[in-house]
Formats: structure tokens, sequence, C-alpha cells
């Protein structure tokens, strides 16, 4: 197999974040927690770190799902624990993710306000909340906050779910 390829992702809960990417074809690891950016290294939001294969999904992609499936174009009051964000773990990240956010922002009414940053630091969550959607799907907060997402998931990027790793989206119907 070839080497894969990190890429840090915030947006809404990393709970949400980390269920939508365990479920994707070409995903070898979703880490939750916490990242820092480099223009900020004291400012810790919400996010998960993707370790992908380039060959079996595309950055591009992964972005796609990404804006789609948080809200990408909104300046709500919790947006420093919630910040929209793509972090880069190089120069040639950077380029494709603002590249694929500039196409993007046709699929969306308001602009998009997710910013490309470069990666600065990572803080893994506590074990007891890893893997959270996958341990706990019928809790209130998976119910309301998680399934609508991954229905979106399932309507939209059905194509990219790999069925061997997708169990817990058995709970969730696309209608």
């Amino acid at each position: 197999m070839t080497a894969f390829e990190k890429i840090g992702l915030g947006g809404s809960c990393h709970w949400c974040t980390e269920a939508i990417f365990q479920s994707l074809k070409g995903v070898l690891h979703v880490s939750q927690g916490w990242i820092a950016s480099d223009d900020n290294p004291a400012r810790f939001s919400e996010a998960v770190v993707v370790e992908s294969y380039p060959a079996q999904i595309f950055l591009p992609t992964l972005i796609e799902i990404h804006l789609h499936t948080h809200s990408c174009t909104s300046d709500h009051s919790k947006r420093s624990k919630y910040r929209s964000a793509i972090y880069t773990f190089s120069d040639e990240q950077f380029y494709w993710a603002n590249q694929a956010i500039e196409k993007l922002q046709a699929d969306f009414d308001e602009r998009i306000i997710t910013e490309v940053i470069p990666f600065g630091k990572f803080r893994l969550n506590d074990e007891r909340y890893l893997d959270y959607y996958s341990k706990n799907p019928d809790k209130p907060f998976c119910k309301t906050f998680i399934d609508p997402k991954l229905k979106i998931l399932l309507i939209r990027f059905s194509g990219e779910i790999d069925d061997n790793k997708s169990k817990h989206l058995s709970n969730t119907s696309p209608i």
C-alpha cells in the first residue's frame, strides 16, 4: 500500500467529525481531539486528524465531505471551540485545500468561512470519548447532532463509504 497522508479537519463537534470520516474508503485512522495551528498555537479547537491513502480517496473529496457535513458558512458564537478549518501538513496540501474551497463555493449560497491554516499541535481526546458514535449511537446527542450529518454522507457521498467500516451507519436511514 502506498504512503498515507494526514489532514486536520475542524468545524463541528469532534465526535461528529470522527463518525463521518471513520466511515470512508481509503481512511486508515481518525484521531479525535483538539488542534491548534501554527498561526495561534495556544488556540485549540475541536477537530480530527484523518490519515488516508490518497490513491483511494483524494484530498478534494475529503474537503468536500467536510464542508458539506458541518456549517462551513456560519460564523456562529461557538467558532472558537468549533473552528471551521482545514489544518494542512504541507505547502502542497495548503494549495490544494484552498483550490478545493474556491471550487466548492458554488455549492453554497453563503460565503465559506473555513480557514486553511498550517497544522501546529494536536491533543488526543480522553480515551472514554474516542470512537464516541460507535459506542453511543442511541444517546440523544448522537441522534440530534451526528445522525443528520451521517444522513448527508449516506445521500450525497454514498460512493465514498466503506461497507466494511460503516456498521454504525445502519442506525441512520438516508430517508
